[in-house]
Order: structure tokens, then C-alpha cells, then sequence
């Protein structure tokens, strides 16, 4: 993020490039987690299910078993975020192909075979099924991911927009900005704090708050931090704030964090995202309090740093601690 013109940069985690059709005005079109799911099972894998719902079912408001038969998916076509189909791709292919209509409002699927070996996305990668097969990994099954974005280990704009807790207003420009991912021309996110008038082309991906700003929670951690430690040490800085976690709009932290595990694992227990800054962003926006990391590794302080640049007002609500010996957390407004 910057200050100079009001445009904060930004790049985060938690992402597509195939064809975007439509128009999406809607909080539901941001590439969120689906929350209500259900498992679409012959009679003889019904165990399967019953072990999927076991395994997976506490990351979701809702997770239902429905017995396969001709006319399932057009009965509960709508009804849930994603259907996992425990069944041949071929079957859920053809029961569902007359059934889809706009990728913004079609209903994700993911496909997993009875031995739990792969869990397929087939539509709505980025509304709910890329994650729902990463959940599936967990029992084993291998996520067979080909939306281009994650195949490519990249970010695409539907989890920039997940992230930042913002809806995509205009679907069709996502074709050219997440080619523009693929390619790494897009760039940062730029956050434009009005009140003003932008004009923007077809290749512009705008992206709207689904709500009011919250706080913003920085933080830097050790390598290989436990999610329980990362959630205890926030419950303490909110807490000292009369604060919750439904207060909270992201996390953000450095991009050299992308892929702690422990980090991200808390952010989804939150039901938040993670939105990394590099180095030069964090550099414009160092807090008042020491660190060594600058010196150490050549970082400003990460924890203070990203929670001012991803505040709206650039403000420090709470200034930084640490915890354990592995956490490291500041409050941003």
C-alpha cells in the first residue's frame, strides 16, 4: 500500500483464469469457501461419505448426505455452495452439464472416487471446489486442480477479492486481469479511498467491500508455528482492544510468510484471509517499535509494518507482541 496517492498496493493469497461470463454484484462472487455442502452418494459408498463428513465436516456450516438417483442434482441444484459427487466423472459430468448456467452462480462440484485417491474440481474452482479438494487431501485424496491460476502456483483475482473480504463488481473483466496473473504483468491490488470517480476499461477487475472496514492483524511468525498459537495470541491483542474476531477484516503479514501453514490454518479458523506485503510496501510503512529483523534478515518489523499498510487509515491500534518466542502480533486501523 502506499500514501502518497491514496492508492494502496497490496498482494495476497488464499485465487482463476478460466472464462468469466456474467455479472457479479453480489458478496457471493469472490471465489469464498463454499459453507453448505453436499455429498452425492450411491447406497454402496455411503460409508465413504460418512467418513468424508467425519473428516471434513467441522470446516463447514453444513455438510448433508443425499442418496444418488436420476434427478439428484437438479433437485439440489442451488440449494448448496458445492456438491461432491462420490461417483464416476463421467455420471456427475452428464447429470450436471444441462444444469450449468453462470460460472458466478453455478453451484461448485468436485468429484471423488470411493478410495478417496483424487478429488476433482469440475466447475467452480474458485467458488468453493479448489478449496473443498484441498480439505478432501486431508483423508488422502490427491487435489486435481487444472483451474490455470492454481496450476500455475499463482494468485488468480477471486482470491485476491476472498482475501481482502470484497466482491468482484464486474465478472467479465476477471478473462484479462487473471491472464494478466498467469502472465505477472497484474501487479499489486490498488486500493483507491474515495470519496472520487474512476473510470476504468474492460480489462480493470474492481473489487467492493462487503462491509465496513475492520482491523487489520499483523503478524510475523516463526517457521513451523502452530495454529493454536497463533489464535491464542490473537484472542489476546483483540481482547485488549474489546475487540473479537468477527472484528477483523484480514490478516496481513510479509510475503516471505506465503505458506505457513500455521498462519493460514488460523486465518481459515477465523474465517479471514491473509494478504502478503513485500518487502518495499512494509519498507514505506515501519512501526514505532525496534526490530531486529531488519538487521537480522533485512525486513523492517513485520508484524508492526503490515498491520499499518493494510489499515485503511494506515493507523496502529496496538503496537506489537510477542508471544511464545513464535508469534509476533500488531492491530492496524
Amino acid at each position: 500500500m502506499s500514501t502518497d496517492t491514496d492508492t494502496n498496493e497490496t498482494t495476497n493469497t488464499n485465487d482463476t483464469a478460466e472464462e468469466s461470463s456474467g455479472h457479479c454484484s453480489t458478496p457471493d462472487s469472490d471465489g469464498e469457501v463454499a459453507e453448505e455442502i453436499a455429498i452425492i452418494s450411491f447406497e454402496r459408498k455411503l460409508d465413504t461419505a460418512e467418513e468424508i463428513v467425519g473428516g471434513i465436516g467441522e470446516n463447514y456450516e453444513r455438510v448433508d448426505i443425499i442418496e444418488y438417483h436420476s434427478d439428484v442434482f437438479a433437485e439440489f441444484w442451488g440449494e448448496y455452495d458445492c456438491l461432491i459427487g462420490l461417483m464416476a466423472s463421467g455420471i456427475a459430468m452428464r447429470k450436471t452439464a444441462p444444469l450449468l448456467d453462470d460460472k458466478w452462480d453455478d453451484p461448485a462440484i468436485v468429484i471423488v472416487d470411493e478410495a478417496l485417491t483424487w478429488a476433482i474440481p469440475i466447475t467452480g474452482g474458485h467458488h468453493g471446489a479448489n478449496q473443498v479438494a484441498h480439505d478432501l487431501s486431508k483423508l488422502g485424496a490427491v487435489p486435481a486442480m487444472t483451474t490455470a491460476s492454481e496450476a500455475a502456483g499463482k494468485q488468480g483475482v477471486e482470491s485476491k477479492a476472498k482475501a481482502l473480504d470484497t466482491h468482484v463488481v464486474n465478472g467479465d473483466s476477471t478473462v484479462a486481469t487473471n491472464l494478466a496473473v498467469l502472465n505477472d504483468d497484474l501487479g499489486p491490488v490498488a486500493r483507491l479511498d474515495g470519496p472520487r470517480v474512476v473510470l476504468v476499461g474492460d480489462d480493470v477487475t474492481v473489487l467492493k467491500r462487503n462491509g465496513p472496514d475492520g482491523v487489520v492483524i499483523g503478524t510475523g511468525t516463526v517457521s513451523g508455528v502452530k495454529k493454536s498459537q497463533v489464535l491464542d495470541a490473537w484472542k489476546v491483542v483483540l481482547a485488549d482492544l474489546d475487540l473479537t474476531f468477527g472484528d477483523v477484516d484480514f490478516v496481513a503479514t510479509a510475503a516471505r510468510k506465503e505458506g505457513e501453514e500455521g498462519l493460514y490454518e488460523a486465518a481459515r479458523a477465523i474465517g479471514t484471509g491473509v494478504v502478503l506485503f513485500e518487502k518495499e510496501v512494509l519498507e514505506r510503512f515501519e512501526g514505532p517499535s525496534p526490530s531486529r529483523s531488519k538487521e537480522l534478515i533485512g525486513w523492517p518489523g513485520i508484524a508492526e509494518a503490515s498491520a499499518i499498510a493494510g489499515g485503511s487509515e494506515h493507523d496502529l491500534a496496538r503496537e506489537k507482541e510477542r508471544f511464545e518466542n513464535a508469534v509476533t502480533v500488531a492491530v492496524g486501523r
